[in-house]
């Protein structure tokens, strides 16, 4: 049988209609939007009609001068270090416990008075509570705090582990009323949940292309049209100086055409994917009663599961599941090689046996009803036999 693919939250498939978009546009010929003769202008045209139809597929208009822009990066990890070390100047930062590992080492950086990074700033923690949702209620302490006023808030859309939504409208009132730029890491929520960037209430916005059936390789942050952001990087003189470096013409065209079929076809999809989710989580319950559903009672994404299968190991359980053929993960894809215990879920307090054996899975529109159905026969199969073998040398 074919293998099952459950890690969507870590990358998706590249859409098909997407390779010929790519495929096209590295045949069109030499493209460095820079350049001033022909074929440069023909690659500034086609980067800039890519962009405006981005914007077009996320609710902001980014052809209007000193409006929003967006800085096109190399994925999530850079748009997220851009956004924290670069809007607030050297003020303190104001982070939740349960982002992305690329907000919370490019935060950890900034705190470590060792780092390279040249301007050290103070980090404040956002606790969450037990379901894997921000504590609103501290933000404003946090952002008011006695040792003076936080200058950036950094809370992502939807937890990459849990699929939890956060409260993002109440995070951006208090961030609004409060003076603060707010930094919005979306990467799992654009392509799976309706976001139009210009009510968001956001300053700054993370997303990349492989998270929606796009390339890898290719990301943005979106940025407001007050907001200015020192570079990470420094070279020529591309992108307003933000982001300098040769545009990939080839793969931002392949971004938007991805976001704009992810966006178009997203009210089926949703509704699609969560059925199976919930198929999925249902079924296992009642197969497998001793297992525990993270963020279940919370608003979530619409193909993330979290599922804690007390009684085994989360890395057993994923090398079993490797061994039949499908493929999850044990938290996120950005601890390749090994498997820490997760952050989010010791955010959360979850109890120890929790930790130890959570798993997530990832479904996407491109999943189908035979996946789920002989993937919940194959996940109760191995967790039986490795519960029964913890019990044995127990």
């Amino acid at each position: 049988m074919s293998a099952i693919y459950l890690d969507n939250n870590a990358t998706t498939p590249l859409d098909p209609r997407i390779a010929p978009v790519l495929l096209e546009a590295f045949q069109a010929g030499p493209a460095n939007p820079s350049s001033q003769h022909a074929w440069g202008r023909q690659a500034r045209q086609r980067i800039d009609q890519a962009i405006e139809n981005i914007g077009e597929s996320l609710g902001t208009r980014l052809d209007q001068p000193g409006g929003p822009r967006l800085v096109i990066t190399s994925g999530g990890t850079e748009s997220n270090n851009l956004a924290l070390s670069g809007i607030g100047g050297d003020g303190p930062i104001v982070v939740s416990r349960v982002e992305h590992p690329s907000v919370i080492a490019a935060a950890d950086a900034l705190a470590n008075p060792r780092s390279p990074i040249a301007a050290r700033r103070e980090i404040r923690w956002l606790d969450v509570d037990s379901g894997g949702e921000v504590r609103v209620d501290q933000l404003a302490d946090l952002i008011r705090d006695d040792s003076g006023p936080a200058t950036l808030v950094s809370v992502m859309s939807s937890n990459n582990e849990t699929g939890v939504l956060q409260p993002i409208s109440r995070v951006a009132e208090i961030c609004r009323d409060s003076g603060v730029p707010l930094h919005v890491d979306a990467t799992q929520s654009i392509g799976k949940l309706p976001i139009h960037l210009d009510s968001l209430g956001a300053a700054a916005v993370t997303f990349s292309a492989h998270k929606f059936h796009g390339p890898v390789g290719v990301g943005a942050l979106w940025l407001d049209g007050h907001v200015k952001v020192n570079p990470l990087l420094y070279g020529g003189q591309q992108q307003l100086e933000t982001r300098p470096g040769t545009e990939p013409v080839a793969l931002v065209t392949a971004m938007a055409e991805a976001i704009r079929l992810a966006t178009g076809e997203l009210d089926e999809a949703r509704g699609r994917v969560q059925r199976m989710r919930d198929r999925l989580e249902d079924s296992l319950l009642r197969r497998t009663p001793h297992l525990v559903i993270h963020g279940r009672d919370k608003p979530r994404l619409p193909g993330t599961s979290c599922i804690s299968f007390l009684g085994t190991d989360r890395q057993s359980m994923l090398m079993a599941l490797d061994m039949e053929s499908i493929a999850c993960s044990s938290g996120s894809a950005c601890s390749s090689g090994s498997s820490p215990p997760s952050h989010v879920l010791l955010a959360m307090n979850r109890p120890t046996a929790e930790v130890q054996s959570g798993l997530r899975f990832g479904l996407s529109k491109f999943s189908t009803d035979d996946e789920i159905d002989r993937a919940i026969d194959a996940i109760s199969s191995v967790y039986r036999r490795l519960a029964n073998q913890e019990t044995v040398d127990n």
